[in-house]
């Protein structure tokens, strides 16, 4: 699958394709919700990968204009919407909303770059508004599932039980087995019951610095070939 990204500001990295894997075990079907899309990569992999009527949502209408084209350079179909999610009216409701959301912390150094900043940094999607408009949209049964700042689980489980969407699977990516974990995917159900499963971890190198299997499965799976241009 060929895609265009821009040639400076926010690119996708391995968290999308990590996360574009996980959603992919549950088979997703329906409607389905890309919230922060940039250039598309989740929604368009599994757009590729399965059938769904596919929206997509971005506040950066670059990046919207970027995700539409990669769409029909592969010839596949969408439905686009510009504008802040918090802000989104529909009277569509959902089947599966995903998202690799802007998540770092505010009071981190930011860029000054304002794409990247926008893409990057939670307070663009703060993350009590951003659960509160995935109920809304969600149908009775919908699938909420997303990566975020692992350090911020507390968070994120205290948000999502109070909105009744209930976390059911939770995986915490490592970049080694001895590192500890900075990001978390989690696949959270709407009017669920289930007990939380935690997952084994998702560990992306060996000792040599080398992918270890389930990282390459997910590489060799998304199957990407990225071109750096500008429209």
């Amino acid at each position: 699958m060929f895609l265009y990204q821009p040639t400076s500001g926010y690119c996708y990295n391995s968290d999308s394709i990590f996360l574009y894997d996980f959603i992919s075990r549950f088979k997703p079907k329906g409607k389905l919700l890309d919230v922060g899309c940039g250039v598309g990569i989740i929604s368009l992999l599994l757009s590729r990968d399965f059938t769904l009527d596919t929206s997509i949502i971005d506040k950066q209408k670059v990046m919207l204009d970027y995700a539409e084209q990669n769409y029909a350079l592969n010839g596949l179909k969408v439905q686009g919407h510009l504008g802040d999610f918090t802000e989104f009216k529909s009277e569509e409701r959902y089947d599966f909303i995903v998202s690799n959301p802007p998540f770092y912390d505010e009071n981190v150094q930011q860029s000054e770059h304002a794409h990247l900043n926008i893409a990057r940094y939670a307070q663009h999607l703060p993350i009590e508004n951003f659960v509160k408009r995935v109920k809304t949209y969600l149908k009775p049964k919908g699938w909420f599932i997303f990566c975020y700042d692992a350090k911020q689980i507390d968070l994120l489980l205290f948000h999502l039980k109070g909105h009744g969407i209930n976390p059911e699977k939770i995986q915490f990516v490592h970049s080694k087995i001895d590192r500890e974990s900075k990001l978390v995917m989690i696949a959270a159900r709407n009017n669920s019951k289930s007990m939380t499963q935690i997952l084994p971890p998702f560990v992306v190198f060996d000792d040599n610095s080398v992918y270890r299997t389930n990282a390459q499965k997910a590489f060799d799976k998304a199957n990407t070939n990225s071109i750096k241009g500008d429209w």
